[in-house]
């Protein structure tokens, strides 16, 4: 096994300090804090260093696949040597053929601080510790593994802990975060040595002696310089225009014929905050494209807004399921432009299509011959001809467009597409369960959207292989619901049938509708995340007659049926709450009881008066679920483009000592608005925002091993008050909506946060020294079962805990319920309240925390000094 020390004599050993402008290494220590940093390294191999500061050196480990926050995922993290204090300013490229040769990103920098003795922890193979990062936070441990024989290298797992930063979807951590967190540069932008040059970013393009030179600055290619210098604003994403389904090719010059893509429809926004992917309902897929971003990088102009469609880069032709698989394992993909929508400031969506695919062309033609981005060439008339041509190629079809037609949402007529096989989504109701081993279901039961009625459209039971039935396994089982969503089924099939909350849309290939209206042979292609479930409706096909022997009506003052019974289905699932529009309003959120999305917003709305109190003007995380809790989440506290007014941003100093603009409410308007944004929970700072660094509440959340049952916990919390009390302060509880309570202390706003935590910190290891059998006070999962972990963790600054009256993103929608300290004692569970509860409660007029309002407390010297420490 490698034998790793303090000094830096095996780091300085593998470089020729000559040719690469990495820091030569000398131990020291850092003026302030323990410095943690993540380098993003494309060596042999893409991989995450990943470095904590320990006596006067970074103890480093190499993260293969990154940091995962999904605590059921280890990541392997080999131990690499010591590096000086200095390479945590590195950022460039290293020469070729030198070690560890290739580009360095600096990921992410903050501090950390342990929860074990580092050296014990270094020596005995475990270090738990909690990080500070720009983009890393919480709990996490490095577990060495044991060696096997003859292995030299030493490797570790790094593991998320649970807490409020955690996601099932681990990778969404490093998908959502492709630049510096310095410079803001890609991977490839710091490669090339473009982009802002930055005084503390060491360049490694040039030689280590080139590099010390004030302003030395290796030329870039015109087309790096372009994407440098882009300045515009990038435009917001557009509806797109959709076509809609005909029999056969309209006729005439009048219509420009075009290849119909088999892939995802995509949205490219550019400007000078860069490249961004947005799919056909709005969603930002960016990171799902890197060839496209990279693709795009030269494009000569200042902004603009391009409609297309990506494909996989596939010899075979493009096909949808080659798509997705090109997408999951990091094949190649390619984008075919087909219209320009915005340039340079200039809204173009008025000009006729013929003068806005002519601009496109002159400015694709600036990126010189491009494998990631082409242009989506057309036919003018001859439309029969070029659908034939396409189908004898084994193509889907054509997309026929009106030259002289202007850019407009939706469904209008002037785009039509002509199929060469029938091929429709349709959203999953349900499943016939298989009587095979090994066979997750024998077929899929679909349906489409008519009006507000879900109509069954037949069964889909080939296409699938092992990987693809084992994901549809796993989805469905966070779907399954009692009832049949369908308005009718047959009996034969609903007899055995396993229903599901209809959310999931795929793309099936089939022969044709029978008589009934039900597909014929159907084939799954592949799922279509892009597109929401509310938006799939039956595609019929109109006569050719329609197609053909009329101009379609000017689109501003006519609209095809099809498109009225969207508008129709469109306005009967939105609504306003308090004046905010709530789109999607009737999607089910949560069963048993039922909570659609608007539900929510108008629980929010009225629940206002009593949660502000406590969450108004507080820095929030908010916990969002734009497709509902059963799909992705994600903890979002950083404020970005395309958020409502009335959710609110204040500018925040890190730790680092950057700035960022962190989320909040002030009012009701703020709660719905959030809802609207996809927002469940709301997870807030214990101070406000025009007092960051005071803390209003002390949090200590009680949070029970499995084989601990609740009344053990409710006995804890009253153990608790009791011994604040003791201490002169006055608390209230509140059940977590999870399996914990949070037994929590009001402030005035006088405490500093290092008082706070200091006091806290102490209290509950007093707690647990005082009687180990019950109570811990670190965050080792190991040493708390059948113990209760004292959660102390949450009172400093940047610190969430969920906040009062918060909605949970569980299993029927709990809710964070204020109680008395008597009603404590009669309840069952912490996950016990709903919103019908809660709305009963404000009804009756029960106000658990009432005479809370009129404590005046703070923490004392004499109180700090009780607990063991002086403040």
């Amino acid at each position: 096994m490698v034998q790793h020390q303090d000094s830096l004599t095996e780091y300085n050993r593998k470089r020729d300090f000559t040719r690469t402008a990495e820091p030569k290494g000398a131990t020291k220590q850092a003026k302030a804090g323990k410095l943690f940093l993540i380098q993003k390294h494309d060596a042999t191999r893409l991989h995450y260093d990943f470095r904590l500061e320990w006596k006067g050196v970074l103890k480093s480990w190499a993260v293969t696949r990154g940091p995962s926050i999904n605590p059921e995922d280890k990541r392997l993290a080999v131990r690499t040597e010591d590096h000086p204090l200095a390479y945590g300013d590195f950022e460039g490229t290293i020469p070729k053929k030198q070690y560890g040769g290739g580009t360095v990103m600096l990921w992410d920098t903050g501090w950390w601080e342990p929860d074990n003795d580092p050296d014990e922890g270094l020596k005995e193979g475990k270090l738990k510790f909690h990080i500070h990062g720009q983009r890393m936070h919480g709990g996490w441990t490095l577990v060495r593994m044991k060696p096997r024989d003859g292995e030299k290298r030493e490797n570790w797992l790094l593991i998320k802990e649970h807490d409020e930063e955690t996601s099932e979807d681990g990778d969404s951590l490093l998908t959502e975060n492709l630049t510096s967190v310095k410079t803001g540069r890609s991977m490839e932008e710091i490669a090339s040595g473009s982009g802002e040059k930055k005084a503390h970013v060491w360049e490694s393009s040039t030689s280590a002696a080139a590099n010390v030179k004030a302003g030395a600055i290796a030329e870039e290619p015109p087309a790096l310089q372009a994407r440098r210098e882009r300045s515009g604003k990038s435009p917001a994403f557009v509806k797109p225009q959709l076509a809609t389904l005909v029999s056969d090719p309209p006729a005439g010059d009048d219509w420009l014929n075009e290849a119909k893509f088999d892939g995802y429809r995509l949205m490219i926004a550019l400007g000078k905050s860069g490249v961004t992917c947005f799919t056909r309902t709005g969603l930002n897929w960016t990171e799902k494209f890197p060839d496209i971003i990279n693709g795009f990088a030269a494009l000569d102009c200042d902004s603009a807004l391009i409609d297309g469609e990506a494909v996989a880069a596939s010899e075979e032709g493009s096909k949808f399921s080659a798509l997705q698989k090109a997408i999951k394992t990091g094949g190649e993909t390619r984008f075919y432009a087909f219209d320009l929508l915005h340039l340079d400031g200039k809204d173009l969506r008025r000009k006729p299509l013929i003068e806005r695919k002519k601009a496109l062309k002159s400015l694709l033609d600036t990126l010189g011959p491009s494998r990631a981005v082409q242009y989506s060439e057309h036919v003018r008339g001859n439309g029969e001809k070029v659908f034939q041509a396409m189908c004898n190629a084994s193509q889907e079809g054509i997309i026929a467009k009106r030259a002289d037609a202007p850019y407009r949402e939706g469904r209008v007529g002037s785009w039509l597409k002509i199929k060469c096989t029938r091929r429709q989504e349709f959203v999953i109701g349900g499943y016939s369960p298989s009587d095979k081993r090994g066979r997750a279901f024998a077929s899929l039961l679909v349906g489409a959207y008519e009006g507000d009625k879900f109509v069954y459209q037949g069964r889909v039971g080939t296409g699938f292989d092992e990987d693809t039935m084992a994901d549809l396994a796993t989805r469905f089982a966070k779907l399954k619901r009692k009832t049949s969503p369908f308005e009718a089924v047959p009996k034969d099939i609903a007899r055995d049938a396993v229903w599901l909350t209809p959310g999931l849309v795929v793309e099936v290939d089939f022969a044709e509708f029978t008589d009934d209206g039900h597909i014929r042979h159907g084939a799954f292609q592949g799922l279509r995340e892009d597109k929401e479930a509310s938006a799939v409706t039956p595609e019929t096909k109109k006569t050719p007659a329609k197609a053909t022997a009329k101009k379609p009506e000017d689109p501003a003052k006519s609209k095809p049926a099809l498109e009225k019974k969207r508008l129709a289905r469109e306005k009967d699932t939105a609504g306003d709450v308090l004046g905010i529009r709530i789109t999607h309003a009737d999607r089910l959120l949560f069963s048993d009881p039922d909570i659609t999305k608007i539900d929510l917003a108008r629980y929010y709305g009225v629940v206002a008066d009593r949660m502000l109190p406590f969450a108004a003007r507080h820095p929030a995380s908010i916990l969002r679920c734009p497709q509902g809790p059963d799909h992705q989440c994600f903890y979002q506290k950083h404020a970005s483009d395309g958020f409502p007014d009335e959710i609110h941003q204040v500018p925040i100093e890190e730790a680092d000592g950057d700035i960022a603009n962190y989320l909040y409410v002030d009012d009701a308007r703020g709660l719905v608005a959030a809802v609207q944004m996809g927002t469940i929970e709301l997870h807030i700072w214990g101070s406000t925002v025009d007092r960051l660094d005071a803390a209003d509440r002390l949090v200590f959340d009680l949070d029970p091993d499995p084989s601990v049952t609740f009344e053990t916990v409710k006995n804890a919390a009253i153990a608790l008050r009791d011994a604040l009390e003791t201490l002169g302060l006055k608390s209230v509880a509140m059940v977590s909506g999870g399996k914990g309570i949070h037994v929590i202390v009001p402030l005035l706003r006088l405490a500093p946060w290092e008082d706070a935590k200091a006091f806290a910190k102490a209290l509950s290891a007093k707690i647990a020294d005082n009687d180990p059998d019950n109570y811990i006070a670190t965050m080792s999962k190991a040493k708390r079962k059948g113990r209760i972990f004292i959660d102390w963790l949450r009172n400093e600054r940047g610190s969430t805990a969920v906040a009062p009256y918060s909605v949970r993103a569980r299993a029927g929608g709990p809710v964070a319920t204020p109680v008395s300290w008597d009603e404590l004692g009669d309840l069952d569970a912490a996950n016990g309240f709903h919103i019908p509860d809660i709305l009963q409660r404000l009804e009756s007029g029960t106000d658990p925390w009432a005479e809370a309002k009129d404590w005046k407390q703070g923490l004392t010297k004499s109180m700090l000094k009780s607990v063991g420490t002086e403040g």
